[in-house]
């Protein structure tokens, strides 16, 4: 392929393409991605609406397109001349639509009607959905046990952050940035080893660390209690209340450091109790060597489980996101 008809690999591309096709056949619409990982996440949201009219290829930048990987290469490289109708981008939303315009990557993607972003900081966010986790559980172990109350911990995990995550925010959007970073915001988030039996000292260390944080930040920047209330309600208008903000923070570490390392306590807790009971219940050594092979042959890893839940259909980031597609799609398809 010669390097003009390369460059030529645009939205308007794609539009030629779509019209030499049969009447009968359908627009296809390319959604580009940050990562591999997003890939199974946007097609999951796009899938759904794919009808005899029109359907979606989820792929990353290719290098016809001359990208690369990543959110901010994605935009700054493509947007302003090649998505259109037949060429979009999907991206975190990572603080760009919290800041609400407050950096030109900010403004970028809330103000181009061919960028999709997942409202929740990263897919990471809503695989960690609380009201899906149980289920995580059951088809990585396939026991259906509620032995630990994911909901309950997620919101009074987001309570104690909740605080200093408003003044993450304010930070973000300030030219204050640098007295505190999301990397120091996060380091302060820091839990350590989770026990299922120590769940709450956990949230009460966190409290105190959250608390002394906020003391030392009031002392410093007494100047910014009025913008800290203001940014407190604007948050709120987006759909931030202290009960979700795990949604909210960097979904790295709320997925890596809060999430898998619960999953993984219980998991292993549900798969103990399992194996024990089939011990039990074996009449002889044979029939409990086969029942302990054929179960251990069929769990799976609970990460791989929680990357491809897909509970997060329910909440209300994701339900925003379906909006948004739809309204780029009346918009283009008659």
């Amino acid at each position: 392929m010669s390097r003009r008809l390369k460059d030529n690999l645009t939205s308007s591309y794609i539009s030629a393409a779509n019209k030499l096709n049969s009447k009968k056949a359908r627009r296809k619409i390319v959604a580009y991605v940050e990562s591999y990982d997003d890939v199974f996440f946007w097609r999951t949201v796009l899938g759904r609406f794919e009808n005899d009219k029109v359907c979606f290829q989820v792929m990353l930048p290719t290098h016809e397109l001359r990208l690369e990987r990543g959110k901010k290469a994605v935009l700054m490289s493509a947007l302003y001349d090649k998505v259109g109708e037949d060429m979009i981008a999907c991206v975190d939303a990572d603080y760009d639509y919290l800041i609400q315009g407050a950096t030109e990557t900010s403004r970028t993607i809330l103000g181009s009607p061919y960028v999709f972003h997942t409202y929740a900081y990263s897919i990471e966010n809503l695989q960690c959905y609380a009201p899906a986790l149980h289920d995580v559980t059951v088809m990585a172990t396939l026991v259906d046990n509620d032995i630990f109350d994911f909901e309950e911990y997620l919101r009074l995990y987001s309570q104690a952050v909740y605080p200093l995550f408003i003044w993450s925010i304010l930070f973000y959007r300030t030219p204050y940035y640098g007295k505190f970073t999301i990397t120091d915001f996060i380091h302060i988030l820091d839990t350590g080893v989770f026990k299922l039996n120590n769940a709450e000292a956990i949230i009460e260390h966190l409290q105190r660390k959250v608390g002394q944080k906020i003391k030392t930040l009031q002392h410093k920047y007494p100047e910014l209690k009025k913008e800290y209330q203001r940014v407190k309600e604007s948050v709120r208008q987006l759909g931030v209340t202290p009960d979700n903000v795990y949604l909210y923070i960097q979904g790295h570490h709320v997925f890596n450091k809060v999430v898998a390392p619960m999953l993984q306590r219980v998991c292993e807790r549900l798969i103990r109790e399992r194996e024990n009971e089939i011990s039990e219940q074996s009449v002889h050594f044979t029939q409990r060597s086969n029942e302990l092979s054929c179960y251990t042959n069929s769990i799976t890893g609970v990460v791989d489980m929680l990357k491809k839940s897909t509970g997060y259909v329910d909440s209300e980031p994701f339900k925003r996101i379906q909006n948004d597609i739809q309204r780029f799609l009346s918009s283009i398809v008659r």
